[in-house]
């Protein structure tokens, strides 16, 4: 490690040198804590007896090689403080944590794995002009053994199923809530004690980069939510850890946000060095494909309050970031979940802007999911939330999320949110769907929607998998297999991002509350139909041109899917350049057309 590029922020391997390192004679340990009085380490290999550790460096670094100190002995660092007295403390770059109430750290090996996946990350890329289709996954409540509050499978043990399921589905991406130890179950681990640290609730590194490993050798990216914004509270985690207000901002106006946690202190480079080596360990060593950063907003602008201006540190810290992570690693992704409306978060730093790849589009989910709450007799006065979206998507690189926020703290699930009773919720969620594909933009999707799920996520239980023996909810889960596989098959549902690709071949039918979009490509384009009053609407039109082929790719009314159409689905007629279709109430066609010659 360098340690002016330290100082200056400019550091990505901090965990090269600092945390807990086994090396031939035992393990080095070393730590930054520059106003200590001075910091001893106890542990299992000392009996929990004092070993004072040495200053190094220029003098604000400790360290210490202890003999007998060995793979899966636990720590910690007894900082004494000028002020008086101690805290013991975990290790702010330890490589493994006990399991939560415990809050040591635990000496792990990072360097024992050897992955098989180099071909993988050969041909990687940011997908820019491919297929991104995300599923969002808490690993502790996706399956559990029961639901006794700590019977979570392993990263080992869930990697196989876990792996067939994403692959069966039609999702090419998995997207795990953060995975850096957190001692409360509720934060869903965004209120982190160890960034550098995989949750020991599912085992070690090693099992984490198995997981890794076998989702590449499947063909499925993987990517780890991470925040860069905020710290967990507690004292023996990064909370004036020197005694001093080392990773936090010393006044508390700004030093706490909404959700009671610490703020880093983003003017300082060796907070600065902290986070973004923590970002770069995810993708150097775990090989992670991309990283999705939590709560720009709160970075952008004063604990996310506009009116309080921007936090010019903190976005300056971010392009440095992101420009040295793209810098390392040119074929993984940076996403940003900015409710903001901040410009060029997806721009590159040199064209002016953060250096994200995308940025979640929570406009979209919100005037998408408030319109289909909506009561039908509603859905003519409020027709444009669904067109406004392409006022303002070129402005950005898109993902489409419908995200773990969405289905829970009284907000209801996907399905759920939908008007009407249970039955009529299912023809509009899949219809809901179908527009999210032929959409343009990356798509995420959170467990359990895909089949439906009613009841409201919860981190202690895992998804209600027996909903499967009901018709609904098994109909539904072969519609979005279905809807999967064709947006990962069709080009013309690949390139997000050119102009071109992307028409409203109706958006001013009003009053019937239908829409048509077309994507483009070369290949073939894919054509959307979509009705969404409920009313049955006869004889609707369309000129879509000449000499073409017309294909049905999928019907969300057909009886396949607990829909009303029968004998095959939809029914349409094409006769010179006109398409005439019969739209059932709540229903969605999706045609591939292409040019007979």
């Amino acid at each position: 490690m360098d340690i002016m590029k330290f100082y200056r922020g400019e550091e990505f391997e901090i965990y090269d040198y600092l945390g807990a390192h086994l090396c031939e004679n035992g393990t080095v340990f070393r730590t930054y804590a520059p106003d200590a009085e001075k910091v001893s380490i106890i542990g299992d290999f000392s009996s929990w007896e004092e070993l004072p550790m040495e200053r190094t460096g220029d003098g604000r670094f400790y360290e210490l090689t202890v003999s007998g100190a060995e793979e899966g002995m636990r720590y910690k660092y007894r900082i004494y403080e000028k002020r008086g007295g101690f805290t013991d403390h975990c290790d702010p770059c330890g490589f493994g944590m006990e399991l939560r109430p415990g809050t040591c750290s635990v000496i792990r090996s990072i360097g024992g794995y050897s992955f098989s996946d180099g071909e993988w990350m050969e041909k990687r890329t940011d997908c820019r002009d491919k297929p991104m289709n995300i599923y969002e996954v808490h690993l502790g409540s996706w399956k559990r053994r029961s639901d006794d509050g700590e019977s979570w499978y392993s990263y080992s043990e869930i990697a196989d199923e876990l792996i067939d399921y994403v692959c069966e589905f039609g999702y090419n991406y998995i997207e795990f809530l953060p995975l850096g130890e957190h001692p409360c179950d509720e934060s869903w681990g965004y209120q982190s004690t160890g960034f550098f640290a995989p949750t020991s609730r599912y085992g070690t590194p090693e099992e984490l980069m198995e997981l890794v490993d076998k989702c590449h050798k499947r063909g499925i990216g993987v990517i780890v939510d991470f925040v860069p914004v905020h710290f967990a509270v507690d004292h023996y985690a990064l909370t004036e850890y020197d005694g001093t207000k080392l990773f936090e901002y010393p006044s508390d106006d700004i030093g706490y946000n909404e959700w009671g946690s610490r703020n880093f202190n983003h003017s300082k480079g060796e907070v600065r060095s902290f986070i973004q080596s923590a970002a770069n360990y995810w993708l150097s060593v775990y090989h992670f494909d991309g990283i999705r950063m939590d709560a720009i907003r709160n970075m952008i602008y004063w604990n996310g309050d506009e009116s309080r201006g921007e936090n010019r540190n903190a976005i300056d810290f971010l392009k440095t970031m992101n420009q040295g992570l793209k810098s390392r690693h040119p074929s993984a992704f940076i996403a940003a979940e900015d409710s903001s409306s901040y410009p060029l978060v997806t721009a590159s730093v040199s064209d002016g802007g953060l250096g994200f790849d995308y940025k979640w589009d929570l406009g979209w989910m919100h005037d998408t999911l408030d319109y289909f709450r909506s009561a039908p007799m509603y859905r003519s006065r409020d027709y444009h939330k669904l067109t406004f979206s392409m006022l303002y998507f070129h402005n950005e690189r898109f993902i489409l999320p419908f995200s773990h926020d969405e289905v829970v703290h009284g907000k209801a699930t996907i399905a759920q949110k939908m008007n009407g009773q249970y039955d009529d919720k299912f023809p509009q969620a899949r219809a809901l769907y179908m527009y999210m594909m032929v959409h343009p933009g990356k798509k995420l999707n959170f467990m359990g929607s895909e089949f439906a799920q009613l009841r409201e996520w919860d981190e202690k239980r895992q998804q209600d998998w027996d909903m499967l023996k009901y018709p609904l909810h098994d109909s539904f889960r072969s519609y979005i297999k279905a809807l999967n596989r064709i947006y990962l098959t069709y080009n013309a549902l690949h390139y997000d991002y050119d102009p071109t690709n992307f028409m409203w071949e109706d958006c001013n039918c009003i009053e019937r509350c239908i829409y048509a979009i077309r994507r483009k490509s070369a290949d073939g384009d894919i054509l959307a139909v979509f009705n969404f009053s409920d009313w049955f609407q006869f004889g609707y039109s369309l000129e879509i041109g000449k000499d073409l082929s017309v294909k049905v790719l999928l019907d969300s009314d057909d009886q396949l899917y607990s829909g009303s159409t029968a004998d095959g689905g939809t029914k349409f007629t094409y006769s010179g350049g006109m398409m005439d279709i019969d739209m059932p109430p709540f229903s969605g066609r999706m045609f591939l057309i292409r040019n007979k010659t």
